[in-house]
């Protein structure tokens, strides 16, 4: 049974051409969405996951616009809308240390340093130069932690645990 991982949702298409926008939910988009690629389009009502071979992609905005290779026109790609784009395990590849995973990091347990129980990852936001961690707290509000050394000091991925050194005003 092959396990698929999540790397875009298609939300609407764009002119005219076959173009659909992306909310990108991988990493790394320039590998993802490289031409030639294959993703695969896994929809509601269709039990096989389309296999589409990526034409061309472009930043537009927060968005990513992908064509597809024989999916040039507005009316092919209309269907596609709300679909899933997803890879095999096989795709991930190889990680450097320090890199991670989505899927790896959401579900893990924070920790600070003194060994408090801060709450587990529900979400990563992507903003800029480094990633977010959204934490939902045992009690109170979300909590947004960088993923920066100075704050995450280790991640154990076989555990889903994560220790922090909090930093003053982050946790409260």
């Amino acid at each position: 049974m092959a396990k698929w991982f999540n790397v875009g949702k298609i939300v609407n298409t764009h002119g005219v051409r076959g173009e659909v926008r992306v909310i990108s939910r991988t990493d790394f988009p320039d590998e993802r969405y490289k031409k030639g690629k294959t993703l695969f389009l896994f929809k509601n009502e269709h039990e096989e996951p389309i296999p589409l071979t990526v034409q061309a992609h472009r930043k537009h905005k927060n968005f990513d616009l992908l064509m597809f290779e024989g999916y040039e026109n507005i009316g092919v790609v209309e269907g596609f809308k709300e679909g899933i784009l997803k890879v095999s395990e096989e795709e991930l590849g190889e990680l450097t240390e320090g890199e991670f995973y989505f899927h790896e990091i959401i579900g893990c347990h924070v920790y600070t340093t003194s060994g408090d129980e801060i709450g587990s990852i529900k979400e990563i936001l992507t903003p800029g130069a480094n990633d977010v961690w959204v934490i939902k707290a045992k009690q109170g509000k979300d909590i947004l932690i960088p993923y920066i050394e100075q704050i995450v000091k280790d991640v154990n991925i076989d555990e889903k645990k994560v220790i922090i050194e909090p930093m003053e005003g982050l946790l409260s």
